[in-house]
């Protein structure tokens, strides 16, 4: 089984590296490691091509934001699965893809959810976001599980479609809700802890993001035909807590 990562970034010199050597340490060799780039005007290419023997395809242009590269990336990919590992993050330990793989191949699902870590520059942790009690019908709610943790079944994209970029940060809740929800894909829970993530990304950066998400989650609902309470779409930050207590 051939696992494709894909690592997009813009200006990313201050932590590709890493992220670049967390998928070159992995155990698991049949990696597929794609890198786009949206043409960087920092040392981000020097970097990429200092560790060229680690990567299987890269290419640095314009691009339309995140979501377009992701696409592209998604396009170059050949691999059995597909996974996104953010510029700034790295996979949590050297076993992760080795236990992706594994996982893959002993259920038979189109795609797997888990679990991520954020910490913050000093490394320290400030949160861990499972999957384990999601399923897909808290998408109504505004709960998707987390996006880094998901790895696909390359076939998905050219059945039901790439990234929409008719989003600004909403892309990833659209496709998620289009794959679980309206196209029904088989999935499963695996546990694994895929990713550290550094705080502070696209979609987490203050009241005017969290605004903006919540538009956005409900155009990729309607968009999906699934029926929820905007309600509750604006107050999920409260749910979030209740279901933490819970747990």
């Amino acid at each position: 089984m051939i696992i494709s990562i894909i690592t997009v970034c813009f200006n990313s010199a201050v932590t590709l590296e890493k992220t670049i050597l967390s998928v070159a340490n992995q155990t698991y060799k049949d990696i597929e490691y794609i890198i786009v780039d949206g043409n960087s005007t920092d040392n981000t290419t020097a970097i990429i091509k200092k560790h060229g023997d680690k990567i299987s395809k890269w290419i640095s242009e314009p691009d339309k934001g995140l979501y377009d590269a992701m696409n592209k990336g998604i396009a170059l990919a050949t691999g059995d699965l597909i996974g996104i590992l953010n510029s700034d993050d790295t996979f949590y330990n050297v076993k992760v893809i080795e236990e992706i793989a594994a996982f893959h191949v002993n259920n038979c699902i189109e795609a797997s959810v888990g679990n991520i870590i954020q910490h913050n520059v000093k490394g320290k942790t400030i949160r861990i976001y499972s999957s384990k009690h999601w399923n897909p019908e808290k998408l109504k709610i505004g709960f998707m599980p987390p996006h880094p943790s998901i790895f696909f079944k390359r076939e998905l994209f050219s059945k039901f479609g790439y990234y929409d970029l008719g989003f600004k940060i909403g892309a990833d809740y659209e496709l998620i809700t289009r794959f679980f929800m309206k196209d029904n894909i088989s999935w499963k829970y695996s546990g694994i802890t895929t990713t550290a993530m550094l705080v502070g990304g696209l979609s987490s950066s203050g009241t005017s993001s969290y605004k903006l998400i919540t538009i956005e989650i409900q155009k990729a609902l309607i968009m999906n035909g699934i029926l929820f309470s905007p309600f509750k779409i604006k107050m999920r930050f409260f749910w979030k807590i209740i279901d933490f207590l819970k747990k």
